[in-house]
């Protein structure tokens, strides 16, 4: 379904608030339709804010972003600093969450950037990405982590927050039986719980585990607990992507020799661009969100997931993955693997290695 078609109608329904939070905000096709919507939002009187990462919405111009001041609606952007020599690691901590926040009623949490990959030439299609829509309980949730982290924000740009008065009881169990989370990984409190909560899932896999993973270099924990899965009889299997648009996301076929050994099965997207992010267990958990599995995502970002533990929702989520799998995976055999892709394997221990390296100059 088209994710930013919905939004839109959302954007266009809002009555008091609207709050978005975007690693990439690019002023092409999909962001001028976006940034439109704020901007007759603000002329209906509804307060806009709108959060950007300072690295991945640096190509935004300074001419659009004076137009969007100009228009009254809020910007700020993370940890906007940026500079080429340093390799600390306050400055590798990124904004990488994606969300939409209307009237705190409704939310749209995933891996969706603010981005057009319908109208691009010479693309291969648009890209497989997910997100979810939410209403009820768990709104409550990711509205009091967007209202907190724009006052966090807000207060280290030194400018007034000009949030409106937000309160709201916390519930989660839905009168249908469905229970959600909204788990989100930070540097402070939360720096682990996004991988915890995967964890817990996988340690407690009995029968299946798929996981789609745009950028997968899993730490030893996570490394483990998959391998310790698969000994134990539950099938694995891993939807990654085909298409190494960095030179590092190598790193993610440095794995591919052992959990071959280890019976798991591995697919490669090659039909367009994945940028997926979700995982399903057992048929009755899954989760959706911006959290990669990689260093990035689970050592220093800001990410959000939602976690469902609800048997339909994740019968459907299953449904798209092997829908995925059917339409642009190749599978990755072990004896093609060790034989065939001599190159492959260089560049992969190549890439892992320098992935180790800098994780230990940045004291990680």
């Amino acid at each position: 379904k088209d994710y930013f078609a919905e939004v839109l109608q959302s954007i266009k329904r809002a009555r008091q608030s609207i709050f978005v939070e975007a690693y990439i905000f690019s002023h092409d096709v999909t962001g001028e339709k976006i940034l439109n919507a704020l901007k007759d939002a603000v002329k209906r009187g509804i307060k806009v804010y709108l959060l950007l990462d300072g690295f991945g919405s640096r190509d935004l111009s300074q001419k659009i972003r004076d137009e969007i001041k100009t228009s009254k609606i809020h910007l700020l952007f993370y940890n906007p600093k940026i500079s080429p020599y340093q390799m600390k690691r306050i400055s590798l901590r990124r904004l990488h969450r994606k969300m939409f926040l209307i009237d705190h009623e409704t939310a749209y949490v995933g891996g969706i950037n603010i981005i057009d990959d319908m109208n691009v030439p010479n693309s291969k299609g648009p890209r497989i990405d997910y997100a979810a829509k939410l209403n009820g309980p768990v709104v409550n949730l990711i509205g009091r982590s967007m209202v907190k982290l724009w006052k966090r924000v807000s207060w280290a740009h030194l400018e007034k927050s000009y949030l409106p008065k937000h309160t709201q009881k916390n519930k989660l169990e839905y009168p249908n039986g469905t229970k959600l989370n909204f788990i989100e990984r930070d540097n402070f409190r939360h720096r682990q719980d996004i991988e915890k909560a995967y964890l817990h899932a996988i340690h407690n896999a009995k029968h299946e585990i798929f996981i789609a993973n745009a950028y997968f270099i899993p730490g030893k924990k996570f490394e483990r607990a998959l391998i310790e899965a698969a000994q134990r009889g539950v099938s694995v299997t891993l939807l990654l992507k085909g298409e190494m648009d960095y030179f590092f996301s190598n790193a993610t076929r440095a794995f591919y020799g052992k959990f071959l050994k280890e019976g798991m099965t591995i697919f490669e997207y090659t039909k367009s661009f994945m940028h997926s992010k979700v995982a399903v267990i057992d048929g009755t958990w899954c989760t959706i969100g911006s959290s990669n599995i990689d260093p990035f995502s689970l050592l220093l970002a800001r990410e959000a997931n939602i976690f469902i533990f609800d048997k339909y929702f994740s019968s459907q989520l299953k449904k798209n993955i092997l829908s995925d799998i059917r339409l642009g995976g190749t599978e990755i055999l072990l004896k093609d693997w060790d034989k065939s892709h001599l190159i492959k394997r260089m560049k992969a221990r190549i890439a892992y290695f320098f992935i180790r390296l800098s994780l230990g100059v940045v004291n990680i």
